[in-house]
């Protein structure tokens, strides 16, 4: 069973999809903490309201990165409530090499397109702009970079000729809520292995 703790930035609609397929018996975890960057975040709310504990981190000076003293804090919550694992949920920072050096192969994350396309922010406008015919979402191991850690699993996304980009957005995360929970049930069973860039499933 994985020990998880999430960090998020936003709404915790993937954090809520883990909660429910805990509760469910499709992903064998317990949430050991919630930690974000934003103090009125709705993933805190999430958080509370299901008896989790939940924390806001400060991360000035720095605006795009876990780094510093926060880092430091984020360590320390997570050593606290024993965590194994991390679910990045929407987590709006870099992760760094303190974090990743803690957690090696254990941060997970989830992205809203087909990595390696469409790497950063609003993904699926990216796609959409580019004029793709599928996207999608895809889970993968952490690293220093962004968005191009080792991936665990992918789901596709039809790209129509009428989307919008909140259509196609709201396709994306009904797939995403799938696919986070069905990866972590894999690192739970100890079912994955990193071999250089490709994480293969025994």
């Amino acid at each position: 069973m994985l020990s998880l703790a999430v960090l998020g930035s936003g709404q915790g609609t993937n954090f809520q999809a883990i909660l429910d397929a805990i509760r469910t018996g499709k992903l064998s975890a317990r949430v050991v903490c919630v930690i974000s960057d934003v103090p009125d975040a709705r993933i805190l709310e999430r958080g509370r309201a299901a008896g989790i504990p939940s924390y806001y981190v400060d991360c000035a000076p720095y605006r795009t990165r876990l780094d510093g003293p926060a880092e430091e804090r984020v360590l320390e919550l997570l050593q606290q409530h024993g965590a194994d694992t991390i679910a990045l949920a929407g987590f709006m920072r870099i992760v760094k090499h303190k974090l990743l050096a803690a957690f090696r192969h254990r941060i997970v994350n989830i992205h809203p397109a087909l990595l390696p396309a469409f790497p950063g922010l609003r993904a699926w406008e990216q796609a959409l702009e580019y004029g793709v015919k599928i996207t999608g979402c895809t889970v993968h191991f952490v690293d220093e970079g962004v968005d191009t850690g080792p991936i665990i699993l992918q789901r596709a996304v039809p790209v129509y000729d009428d989307d919008t980009p909140e259509r196609l957005h709201a396709r994306i995360q009904e797939q995403e809520h799938i696919a986070y929970p069905e990866a972590l049930q894999l690192l739970a069973e100890d079912r994955l292995r990193v071999l250089g860039r490709r994480v293969i499933r025994i």
